[in-house]
């Protein structure tokens, strides 16, 4: 038998700190004299991983450790301001416990360093819960290469057409996308309007109490058969 799974995002969908991380690139890059737009920002790198933004934004002359080292101070900020916020999004341990109920495997795909998978999964004691955790250091792309969602499904044991991934990013829903998953977006930090062009896209909702499972695998069957 091949398992169903749930592969979530994680910041931004399981936890609503996508405005503390945009705070925390904007102050980072103000110490440095650079201004940047928050909003042109947050579309064009979330779910990329820290050194590519690093790399794009700084300039590729980086080295490793260097990047390394900027990667850290930013992810310290980030920490320290959302420390006071850390909360699942409503409705989110609800849908994992009767996920766990019906048999669905559960799986985290993220972007974030070790040091924040830390900070949220152990700091809500969620990971307990999840079958498969995969992040930046697990994976050498970041979104919107599928390497991170392709992963979680081989840990979970399943193929991506028994997964359905949660987003909150457009790059993250396109990851989804080509690694052949289809998508439950969170308007947690960006309105409907900004995933119209998404075919993966199965449902859209403003948090998981708005959703049920079982509607879900069968939006997800009509959305793979279409």
């Amino acid at each position: 038998m091949t398992h169903r799974a749930f592969i979530f995002d994680m910041d931004g969908t399981i936890v609503d700190n996508m405005a503390f991380h945009t705070k925390s690139w904007v102050a980072f890059f103000e110490q440095r004299g650079h201004a940047i737009d928050p909003d042109e920002f947050f579309r064009a790198t979330a779910g990329r991983q820290g050194h590519e933004i690093m790399a794009h934004d700084m300039g590729e002359h980086l080295s490793k450790e260097e990047s390394a080292l900027l990667d850290a101070e930013k992810e310290a900020l980030y920490r320290e301001l959302y420390a006071p916020h850390l909360e699942t999004v409503a409705g989110f341990d609800q849908l994992i416990e009767e996920a766990q109920e019906q048999g669905v495997k559960l799986a985290v795909a993220t972007a974030a360093p070790p040091a924040n998978i830390v900070f949220t999964l152990d700091g809500l004691d969620l990971r307990r819960h999840f079958d498969a955790v995969v992040g930046a250091a697990d994976v050498a792309r970041g979104k919107p290469n599928p390497d991170v969602f392709l992963k979680a499904a081989e840990r979970c044991g399943t193929t991506p057409e028994n997964c359905i991934v949660f987003e909150d990013a457009p790059l993250g829903v396109e990851a989804a996308r080509r690694a052949g998953m289809r998508c439950v977006v969170l308007t947690t930090t960006l309105p409907a309007e900004a995933f119209k062009d998404f075919d993966n896209v199965i449902c859209v909702a403003r948090d998981f109490s708005e959703l049920n499972i079982d509607e879900l695998f069968a939006l997800g069957a009509q959305n793979s058969a279409q």
